[in-house]
């Protein structure tokens, strides 16, 4: 955004003009109001406040004050500043328990729509966002009449909230991304703001849950954090550092990575310490004791969230949870019906609209039949779908995505998941990507400091985001012929150019996305380094992004492939920041629900490696797991348990044996991609890869054994010479001696006694070798007939 500054000291100096009333103190004209946004003169009365909050902006940590009356002798003009300022949190909770509910596509896509709208276009609504240039959704004149609508045939109703609008400015938004928003506002608003929040996503979603909470500061707290009214019994800096030692301070103010008792302190006594109080109270709301924290004392409890009854005797919708209203049933004079006549809820023929409407099949002018001939007063508003935006990224950056296409404004959005998994080899696979920020948590408590601080570093964090899943996905996908067959959704069987992906998300620091299997790893390992370069390159925002250590940085040891080409070594941690990912390659057919279940679990565990890894070595970098799931029933429980008792084995007086190597490093990730990638393109034996793959089980010697073996039997110099180079030097070597311990990898375990023998554990790549093989093109060969057949052979 433009001067987020100025934004900043307009949004709290439209607060405290208003007072802590219903009625404004003094009410600022729009040429005021104008005159304050550029920075220029304004009335003496406004100008003695604008004064005070650029006082407050320009506190410095070197201005820190030791005690309470160091700080009143500073600041107390500020402190006497008895109007209080309105800070309101909020948005949806059990966000994929709302969008998971129907298994199929363009539910999920409708669903996932939705929830952007209301949170990109409906909540800055109620702030006249659409006038104020920097909200770029709303640029378009259609989306300004709906906002517009929504303020004043929505949040001005009589039954809603009436002359909440009127209290509100576009730059009491501090952040609207990533599926929250955190706002300013007058004091006595401050419950009807939450109320509104909570209440317009029960008006669209009808089932999904939301949560908003709000608390009123004092002026000198947005800049010290938490302050008693009677100063001197505040828990400064003086108490804190007699009681330190104690455990509840410790578990408040301790932070890793941080020595200095007053940097603790600091850190901790900040605009920060107001965000986390009512990120307190947002969870006890959201478990529904919210009753406590209100400022009128009048809100509601969230015990009883938003649901429908059910009925043993009336039919069920097709996601089996609501009740339906209607079946779609096609006839000769409907144009465009939808496949198999389905059984709609209200909820979910919201959700197949807006689906509809965001894969650009209709437009909010021409709305589909089925819907008119339901006769649903619902407005589903505008929101640019994600293949939309990923087509205006286009333009600014060059691009070969749309290369030999002679139509590009033909191609159209997969309309299910088997189209998408066509365009993999092999065919009818799919990739399943999330994504999750690292560090963020810790660089918030260090760096963000200050409203403005928050406002630069979402907006960042959300165009890194965003940026990179399109920087990916033009780097490795192009558009796919799909051609019909009698199991597609379309009407029409010609055939047809598609974009090969679905983005079902892109909020704040996340990313849940399904692309074709063989794609899957190189666009989440372009996602996570294409995220650490934009917020590092060209001084983001002026953001302190970059990795500044105060000692060299050896990242060597954290990385388990070590290449012997100079050219590719290991990259140095340069970013704070970064993206663990999980990858699941699965059948197009498998549950989304399931496979999102899974895909989470290997988030959460690259995430924990991360973690690790950032302790252990240094390394701040991007880590991805993955597993390759050939049929549903291949996991039982969970993937942890699936690994502990499947794939590790464990002997006594033996070193433990883990016959697999995930998660990786985004550079190891590399170097196992070219490594499986070697094997495909010297057409190594398939019959000898899986072999070797079923001998890992009886033991370390023999595995090596058989290895070795069928590695002097080999007849093709060019085999030999790639498993020495590619695997044996790059991946096996031994740490005591210049040999190597092929098929295996000692690491160390970091949990276990130093001293004893079997604290060495061996890993091995050999089986990710196998699962990934038939995933991993041939260069310069685009007939992978015989691996698809193979392939489909092993799986049935």
């Amino acid at each position: 955004m433009k001067n987020p500054h100025q934004r900043i000291i307009t949004a709290i100096t439209w607060c405290l003009a208003w007072g802590e009333q219903r009625e404004p103190k003094k009410m600022l004209s729009e040429e005021m109001l104008q005159a304050l946004r550029n920075g220029e003169t304004v009335t003496d009365e406004v100008a003695e406040i604008v004064e005070g909050v650029k006082q407050l902006q320009g506190i410095t940590e070197a201005d820190f004050p030791q005690t309470t009356n160091e700080l009143l002798s500073k600041y107390g003009d500020l402190w006497k500043q008895n109007t209080k300022i309105g800070l309101v949190y909020g948005g949806a909770t059990k966000i994929k328990q709302y969008v998971f509910e129907a298994a199929k596509l363009p539910y999920i896509r409708g669903a996932s729509a939705i929830l952007d709208r209301i949170n990109l276009v409906d909540l800055p609504a109620f702030f006249g966002a659409e006038k104020d240039k920097d909200f770029l959704q709303l640029k378009d004149e259609e989306t300004k009449r709906y906002c517009q609508q929504v303020r004043e045939e929505w949040l001005n109703r009589e039954d809603n909230f009436p002359g909440l609008f009127q209290a509100l400015i576009p730059e009491l938004i501090i952040y609207s991304t990533g599926g929250s928003i955190l706002a300013f506002c007058p004091a006595a608003f401050v419950d009807d703001l939450a109320n509104a929040i909570e209440k317009r996503y029960t008006h669209e979603t009808l089932t999904a849950n939301s949560c908003a909470v709000g608390d009123t500061f004092k002026l000198l707290e947005f800049r010290f954090g938490l302050l008693s009214d009677s100063i001197h019994e505040t828990f400064w800096l003086d108490k804190y550092l007699k009681n330190q030692d104690n455990a509840v301070v410790k578990a408040y103010f301790d932070q890793p990575g941080v020595d200095s008792p007053q940097q603790k302190f600091r850190d901790r006594k900040s605009f920060n310490e107001l965000v986390l109080k009512l990120a307190n109270q947002f969870s006890q709301r959201r478990n529904g004791n919210g009753n406590r924290n209100n400022i009128s004392g009048n809100r509601s409890s969230r015990c009883y969230p938003p649901m429908f009854e059910t009925h043993p005797y009336l039919h069920r919708d097709d996601s089996d949870s609501h009740n339906a209203i209607v079946r779609v049933e096609n006839d000769e004079n409907q144009n465009k019906g939808l496949p198999n006549e389905p059984w709609l809820s209200e909820t979910l023929a919201r959700k197949l609209l807006m689906g509809q409407i965001t894969k650009r099949e209709y437009n909010k002018g021409d709305l589909p039949k089925w819907w008119n001939k339901l006769g649903l007063n619902w407005e589903p508003g505008k929101i640019e779908g994600w293949v939309k935006r990923f087509e205006d990224y286009r333009f600014d950056v060059p691009s070969k995505y749309y290369q030999g296409i002679e139509n590009p404004e033909r191609v159209e959005e997969a309309r299910s998941l088997r189209e998408i998994a066509s365009a993999s080899t092999p065919s009818g696979f799919v990739a399943y990507i999330y994504a999750d920020g690292n560090n963020m948590g810790g660089y918030i408590r260090q760096k963000i400091k200050s409203p403005e601080d928050y406002q630069r570093f979402s907006q960042d964090i959300f165009e890194a985001t965003e940026k990179s899943v399109y920087a990916a996905i033009d780097k490795h996908l192009r558009p796919h012929y799909f051609i019909p067959d009698a199991k597609s959704s379309r009407d029409n069987k010609s055939p047809v150019w598609i974009h090969p992906f679905e983005i079902i998300t892109i909020g704040g620091d996340d990313v849940l996305l399904v692309v074709p299997a063989d794609k899957g790893l190189e666009i989440a390992k372009t996602i996570g380094e294409e995220f650490e370069n934009r917020l590092i390159d060209e001084n983001k925002s002026q953001g302190d992004y970059s990795l500044v250590p105060t000692k060299p940085i050896d990242n060597s040891k954290a990385h388990r492939y070590h290449s012997k080409d100079s050219s590719e070594q290991p990259p140095v941690s340069k970013c704070k920041l970064s993206m663990s990912t999980g990858v699941l390659i699965t059948a197009c057919d498998t549950p989304i629900y399931y496979a999102d279940k899974l895909v989470s679990q290997l988030l959460k565990s690259a995430k924990k490696t991360a973690k690790d890894l950032k302790k252990n070595h240094q390394y701040y970098s991007g880590t991805v797991d993955f597993l390759v799931m050939k049929a549903v029933t291949m996991i039982s429980s969970n993937i942890k348990e699936f690994r502990e008792q499947g794939l590790t084995k464990v002997s006594p007086d033996k070193p433990k044996l883990k016959l697999y190597s995930s998660p990786y490093t985004l550079y190891e990730l590399g170097g196992l991609l070219k490594t499986v990638g070697a094997f495909k393109n010297t057409n190594f034996p398939r019959s000898q890869l899986y072999q070797i793959r079923s001998l890992l089980e009886r033991g370390k010697r023999t595995a090596i054994l058989n290895y070795r073996y069928f590695r002097v039997r080999l007849q093709d110099d060019n085999a030999k010479q790639l498993l020495e180079e590619q695997f044996e030097q790059t991946w096996c070597e031994a740490k005591t001696n210049n040999g190597n311990i092929a098929p295996w990898m000692s690491v160390g375990d970091e949990n276990e006694d130093k001293n004893a023998d079997t604290t060495t554990i061996y890993e091995t790549i050999w089986r990710d070798i196998v699962d990934l093989y038939p995933f991993i093109p041939e260069e310069n060969n685009t007939d992978n007939s015989r691996d698809n057949q193979e392939f489909q052979r092993e799986v049935g």
